[in-house]
Order: C-alpha cells, then structure tokens, then sequence
C-alpha cells in the first residue's frame, strides 16, 4: 500500500489527518476490514449454547 492510497482509505473512513499520530497502520488496516465486513450477511449467528460448548 502507497501513502497515498493509505491516506485515501483514512479519509474514507473519516479518519482525520491529525488523529493519525494516535493509530498504527495495523489499526487502520484493521478498521478497513471491518468496514468492508458490516454490510456482510451471515447464515448463521452464534448462540450462547454454541459459545458454551466451544
């Protein structure tokens, strides 16, 4: 990834230029996949039965 295109993504995800001193670019990489996960339909959700019995 470029620092253009990095910066490109920040600004899609309202990031500001100032706040960047406070993120790593694991943390916004992080945020751009859950960005691009929300909109994700699942077939199945997890019940607490399921966590119990992990």
């Amino acid at each position: 990834m470029t620092t253009a295109l990095f910066l490109l993504r920040t600004a899609q995800l309202g990031i500001p230029i100032r706040d960047l001193d406070l993120l790593t670019i694991g943390m916004v990489t992080d945020m751009l996949v859950e960005a691009a996960n929300d909109g994700y339909e699942y077939d199945r959700l997890p019940t607490q039965g399921d966590f119990d019995a992990f």
